[in-house]
């Protein structure tokens, strides 16, 4: 998976409401391959079994950061792995944990936590640490909202819950993560550097000025122009990325609608570019 948003148009991301109470902080630990130091075969965890090393090269891998979600546009997409993408899947995309292992993601503004399955690559943003697909993220809680705060770690999945997902079904359900382990964990999330676009107002742009909703780039031509057809867009190449964008639009009222139908859809870094 290679979405990934490029806009210019963004404002901050509101900061993630951390609890100042007085409680021990949480380790995280990224892979072996990213330290160069190897890593212990478990890492504990108030969600259910540990990580273990039957997750081969993923083991010990936990860390906190952003989650966003795909799917609409790619359904029978070649995923990384090989497999086609499946929108209804408890699945995701990831930079460094291998194909095929498998993960808990916990929503730290909830506590909610899901088991999927590594299919694919992405995200492309570098402040987001995982793409869910869309069934994922509704499981998680986290479809109403672009980007949501959370944590990943690596597991090793029973038999029984492979099975499911193999299946496309859900996990064994988990158990929710508590409030004293979500407020050090919250405080550790990086501070995001992309965001929302800010918001157009609904004002005709002046003759010669029209405007361009960009809705993500890729690093994939061929799924670029299956979500350029999708939106009845166009797919514009530079610096190695294929950009889907429509346009030009009239008004800025008429850029908003595509942009925040964009964003109901996933791809939450669509931005109303100005036309040069």
């Amino acid at each position: 998976m290679m979405v990934a948003g490029c806009g210019s148009d963004a404002a901050p991301l509101p900061a993630a409401q951390n609890g100042s109470d007085d409680v021990p902080a949480v380790t995280l630990r990224p892979p072996a391959s990213a330290t160069g130091a190897s890593q212990p075969p478990e890492v504990a965890s108030a969600t259910g079994p540990a990580a273990t090393a039957g997750n081969g090269a993923a083991a010990g891998y936990d860390a906190v950061g952003y989650a966003s979600w795909y799917g609409d546009g790619l359904e029978g997409a070649t995923t990384a792995s090989g497999a086609p993408f499946a929108n209804a899947g408890m699945t995701a995309a990831h930079r460094t944990l291998p194909l095929g292992s498998y993960a808990e993601v916990t929503a730290l503004d909830t506590g909610r936590t899901i088991l999927v399955r590594i299919t694919d690559r992405g995200p492309t943003p570098p402040d987001r640490e995982i793409d869910l697909s869309t069934a994922a993220a509704r499981s998680l809680g986290t479809a109403a909202k672009p980007l949501a705060p959370v944590r990943v770690r690596s597991v090793a999945a029973s038999p029984a819950d492979a099975a499911a997902i193999a299946q496309g079904q859900a996990a064994s359900p988990r158990l929710d993560t508590p409030e004293a382990v979500l407020r050090p964990l919250r405080r550790q999330l990086p501070a995001p550097t992309r965001a929302l676009p800010t918001p157009v107002a609904p004002v005709a742009v002046p003759p010669g000025v029209p405007l361009t909703v960009q809705i993500a780039a890729f690093s994939n031509e061929a799924r670029a122009k299956e979500v350029a057809a999708s939106f009845h867009g166009r797919v514009e190449t530079a610096d190695g990325l294929w950009r889907v964008r429509v346009g030009p639009l009239s008004t800025a009222a008429e850029a908003k609608r595509v942009r925040d139908a964009a964003v109901s859809r996933g791809y939450g870094d669509a931005a109303i570019l100005r036309d040069r």
